[in-house]
This record gives structure tokens, C-alpha cells and sequence, in this order.
């Protein structure tokens, strides 16, 4: 292998070429964990209020800047089941609130008895809310 190609005379190193390719493959994926961050998730519920939701919103922009997806959560309990849309106008308000700082990565779907998004740093296109059935928080009052 080669080290300084353009130097006279040009300098090489003999390597075990499968320990070398297994090298370069273990830096790559130390790289790429280190990079990715991760995910982080936070729980909502349809019946949050507002500053509760600002506190959760300033959470998530601290996860973000530090590298990590979000999966904003929304909990259900009991027979807050019978109105989804609640749970919807919730996070149409948390993205709304996150502003263009952030994209969703995937859009809102109910696992179980909850509902959950996932958004992410944006990466030039702004994340609008657009998650059907749900109004604002002041239209639940």
C-alpha cells in the first residue's frame, strides 16, 4: 500500500489487506454512531397545557441540537381514546411551536393507545403541520 504517493521516491507499507479493509469498515461505523445521535422520546397528552407544552418544545430543541431525533409522543388514557383529533390539534401545536428548525421524519401514527410523530434538524424544507383532524389547543376548551 502506498502512504505518500507523491514524494521521491514514493513511500509504501506492506499490510494485510483483510485486516486493513476490516479496519476501515470498523472507523466507518464508529463514525456513523457518533454522528447519528439517536432518538429521544417525549409524552405529550391531549389535555397538556400550554406552558407544559412550551417546556416540552425548548426540550426538544435542545435535543435536536445536540444531534438526536425526537419521537414526540402523545399518551392517551381512558376515554381520551373516543376524541383523536385532540391528540392531533396537540401536535399540529408542537410543530407549529418548533417553527422551521425542524422536519418530520415520520408522520403521525397511532401505536396503540398512542400517538406518535417523529421530527428531526431540518434539512432546508420547512416541517408545516399538516397532521389531519386536529385544531389548536384553544379549540379544545
Amino acid at each position: 500500500m502506498e502512504i505518500a504517493p507523491n514524494t521521491d521516491p514514493p513511500v509504501a507499507k506492506i499490510v494485510d489487506f483483510q485486516k486493513f479493509k476490516y479496519e476501515e469498515r470498523k472507523k466507518e461505523r464508529a463514525t456513523k454512531k457518533g454522528s447519528e445521535g439517536g432518538l429521544k422520546e417525549l409524552w405529550l397528552s391531549p389535555r397538556i397545557d400550554e406552558h407544559d407544552l412550551k417546556v416540552r418544545v425548548a426540550r426538544t430543541h435542545e435535543f435536536l441540537k445536540d444531534g438526536f431525533k425526537v419521537k414526540l409522543t402523545v399518551k392517551f388514557k381512558g376515554r381520551e381514546m373516543a376524541h383523536p383529533e385532540n391528540g392531533r390539534a396537540v401536535l399540529n401545536q408542537t410543530i407549529s411551536l418548533l417553527g422551521e428548525g425542524v422536519a418530520i421524519e415520520r408522520e403521525a401514527k397511532f401505536e396503540g393507545r398512542n400517538l406518535s410523530i417523529i421530527v428531526t434538524k431540518n434539512r432546508g424544507v420547512k416541517a408545516q403541520p399538516q397532521i389531519k383532524g386536529g385544531n389548536s389547543l384553544k379549540d379544545q376548551v
